[in-house]
């Protein structure tokens, strides 16, 4: 990134001592254990598992975890991922893993189920058809191909009738109207069931299975049914006995269960072993047990079902993860066992279990419960997601990559927010409720929550929790608007931005001095903070170096103090990196501050301390906004102009000249209704909503999925309507999306994008806990 000569006091002044956290990564083999490997605990990878509901349920509303993903249905039936997704199985259509949850493109509803395989991930739609996305090397997306796919594609012959999915490993099966199974993908134990080892990329017939089928269920390398009188069959790998037919042998087509205690309900099949909940609420497992994952009180693996220890007959419900089970209690309690190395088993520790034991921290009634390869999770009655154990992607949807061994909550989905506001490194948004929230980079306290504590996700900012009408961010400060007129503000205070007469940083907000009413706009610019008055007057306060006070002095001010010559006029003011320009009731503009690449837009160079015309600009103007060293203004008509500096196209005139004059903004397209610019990049706001950004782009903050900056307007990725507001920070950019919630994109070494991460993004991702809005997790109800 190249930094121009008059960009050093923005460098030197700004530059902050942080710790930049690292995402976990790895990749995927592309190829499935061999039969070797599979028997070698050290050399298999993760199982995704899909207990299946009887069909005298609604399969909807429910939660699904793959190997390192999980994914989950919301109450409209809309569909989000998060975790690992190399091989794009969180159907976002990139390949970036997600530490909460994101939106499947296309199916933000009309969903009942999803099924979540190793690296594949398949949903089940009202109109019974099944659509898959994610890696398909040996067919299970089921789309007739071998190649993956990042966003969902319809499972061929398979567009209606299906009221049940499951996901093993690297297939995929499906549960007909006319209670047949067909299958799908990887082929070399059989766990399709055809009789044949041969993959398929298309649907095929489960043999002696075309009827009288309720219930399926898929684990790594093995396939399970339950027929009407509740009998068990199974097929596919069975080196470790996770048939549960007496023998080690692999089978081509179903083979029953022997050994069980009466009709059964449901199954859930691990990597290596298989357990089944009986009519009577008796829990009986088989197959490897290296781990104590059937629950007996040891270590030996059993070719025939054997009943769990302490569990007697009241469970109701069953997810087996890849070394691990957990059952629900017919009380709502969960008891886990097996392998915990991850902290799966939820029960505060990292020790392996031989018998069942309590998930701790649950103070409701756990509904449903469901687990992926080292990591578990429950919907709780009051629709809550809680999630523990392993979460090297972000699998279990909370903060930072690190293991859980005891339930965290998902961030919510829900929410709205009314505002938003984008500093050099940090981002603040304005709830329905009218509280602040703040994350990001916080070495001067300027998030807010009486800390100096990096947040990568929002938290409230202390005392501010309602009456809050307006926020804007500074370089490394914030000031919120109350509904009576005052302001208070917090962070870095070294030129006296805060405003309280002192020169102290502070973690959690303080009131400007002598402005405790009158006040209905404020602006930050880097180190300065201004405020417009009921009667059209200025008043600014902090770092006047460069004149941006409009005092006529190059004095720093710790208190707020008129613009000379703005005491009424004014409709709107904007405050750059070391410039400030006004909005006049004439529909003209005025500026001061910095000038040294035209920012003012006075023809000239020159400082000024004293607020001076814009010229040459073509029409009235509706809102202006100020970057580091450029500005821009809307016009009426819809029209952009900019001027100042334009060294990474900032100013959108197709060039990298600077302006001293206003220039017009082309190849926009389309009329703007609203503006913002960043550090060295604008973005505008369109009348049908969408988002067109130019300039910078070496941290993604574009949104257009690349880092190549852009002298010309580029559309953001998904956001071409129904966008509320935007905001633009030194680097990266924020957006209120029009269905709720929140979604920002480009740099995040600070956390400024609040997913949880500290990963650039070229493209929007959520906020954490502003995902959406009016969503609310139901449970997949099991019989």
């Amino acid at each position: 990134m190249r930094f121009p000569l008059r960009w050093m006091p923005v460098i030197c002044g700004l530059l902050i001592s942080l710790v930049v956290l690292a995402q976990a990564a790895g990749a995927a083999s592309d190829n499935p254990p061999s039969a070797q490997e599979r028997a070698d605990r050290s050399s298999l990878p993760g199982l995704p598992h899909l207990p299946v509901a009887p069909l005298t349920s609604r399969a909807a509303d429910q939660v699904a975890d793959g190997a390192y993903h999980t994914c989950a249905v919301s109450a409209n039936g809309g569909v989000s991922c998060w975790g690992n997704n190399d091989r794009g199985q969180l159907g976002d259509n990139t390949l970036t893993s997600r530490l909460a949850p994101v939106e499947v493109i296309g199916l933000s509803s009309g969903v009942l189920a999803v099924a979540a395989g190793y690296m594949h991930t398949c949903a089940l739609m009202e109109s019974g058809g099944v659509k898959c996305w994610g890696f398909n090397r040996f067919g299970q997306l089921g789309n007739g191909e071998m190649f993956g796919r990042r966003k969902p594609v319809d499972v061929v012959g398979l567009q209606s009738g299906v009221i049940a999915i499951a996901a093993g490993g690297y297939h995929t099966c499906a549960l007909t109207t006319g209670k047949g199974v067909k299958c799908w993908g990887y082929n070399q134990f059989g766990q399709l069931g055809d009789g044949t080892h041969k993959d398929s990329s298309l649907p095929v017939d489960v043999a002696r299975l075309s009827s009288g089928v309720f219930a399926i269920g898929a684990g790594s390398w093995h396939t399970c049914s339950l027929s009407g009188i509740g009998e068990a069959r199974c097929w596919g790998a069975n080196a470790s006995g996770q048939l549960g037919d007496g023998t080690q042998e692999d089978r081509r087509t179903p083979v029953k269960v022997v050994g069980l205690d009466g009709p059964q309900s449901s199954m859930a099949a691990g990597s290596l072993h298989t357990c089944a909940l009986s009519a009577s609420g008796a829990v009986q497992c088989w197959g490897a047990n290296d781990s104590g994952q059937l629950g007996d009180g040891t270590r030996l693996d059993h070719l025939e079902p054997v009943s769990v220890s302490g569990l007697g007959t009241g469970a109701s419900g069953l997810a087996a993860g890849e070394y691990h089970t957990c059952a629900r209690l017919a009380a709502g309690d969960l008891r886990c066992w097996g392998d915990n190395h991850s902290g799966q088993l939820g029960d505060a520790s990292f020790e392996d279990r031989l018998a069942p034991v309590a998930v701790v921290g649950l103070s409701e009634e756990v509904l449903v419960v469901t687990a992926g390869a080292a990591h578990t999770c429950s919907l709780m009655e009051s629709k809550a997601l809680l999630c523990w154990g392993n979460n090297a992607y972000g699998q279990v949807g909370r903060g930072i990559a690190l293991n859980r061994p005891e339930p965290v909550e998902v961030h919510s989905l829900s929410g709205d927010l009314e505002g938003l506001a984008a500093g050099l490194a940090h981002s603040c948004a304005l709830s329905t409720s009218r509280g602040a929230w703040c994350w990001g980079a916080n070495p001067y306290g300027q998030i807010g929550d009486g800390t100096k504590t990096i947040r990568l996700e929002p938290v409230d900012v202390v005392g501010l929790s309602s009456g809050i009408q307006y926020l804007t961010a500074g370089g490394t400060h914030t000031c919120a608007l109350n509904e009576l007129g005052g302001v208070s503000c917090w962070g870095n205070n070294w030129s006296g931005q805060l405003g309280d007469g002192t020169l102290t940083d502070r973690t959690s907000p303080v009131v400007v001095e002598n402005l405790a009413s009158r006040v209905i706009a404020l602006t930050a610019g880097v180190s300065h903070t201004c405020a417009l008055t009921d009667q059209g007057g200025l008043l600014c306060w902090g770092h006047n170096w460069s004149g941006q006070l409009g005092d006529g002095t190059d004095q720093n001010r710790p208190l707020p103090v008129a613009v000379i010559g703005l005491s009424d006029g004014v409709r709107a003011v904007t405050a750059g990196g070391y410039h400030t320009c006004a909005l006049l009731e004439s529909s003209g503009v005025m500026c001061w501050g910095g000038n040294s690449a035209g920012q003012l837009g006075d023809g000239s160079t020159t400082d000024r301390y004293l607020p001076v015309a814009v010229v040459g600009l073509s029409g009235n103007v509706r809102a202006v906004s100020a970057g580091a060293f450029h500005t821009c203004a809307l016009l009426e008509s819809g029209d952009l102009q900019c001027w100042g500096e334009n060294t990474f196209g900032q100013l959108g005139d197709g060039t990298t000249l600077d302006r001293l004059k206003p220039v017009g903004v082309v190849g926009l397209w389309a009329k703007a209704r609203g503006l913002a610019a960043g550090s060295a990049h604008t973005c505008a706001l369109t009348r049908r909503g969408g988002i067109k950004c130019w300039g910078d782009n070496s941290y993604g903050q574009l949104g257009d999925g690349s880092f190549d900056s852009s002298i010309l307007p580029v559309n953001v990725v998904g956001l071409t309507s129904g966008v509320r507001d935007l905001a633009a920070g030194y680097a990266h950019t924020c957006v209120l999306p029009g269905e709720g919630g929140m979604r920002c994109w480009g740099h995040n070494s600070h956390g400024q994008l609040g997913d949880g991460s500290a990963s650039l993004y070229p493209f929007p991702v959520g906020v954490l806990g502003f995902e959406g809005r009016d969503q609310v997790w139901l449970p997949l109800i099991q019989h």
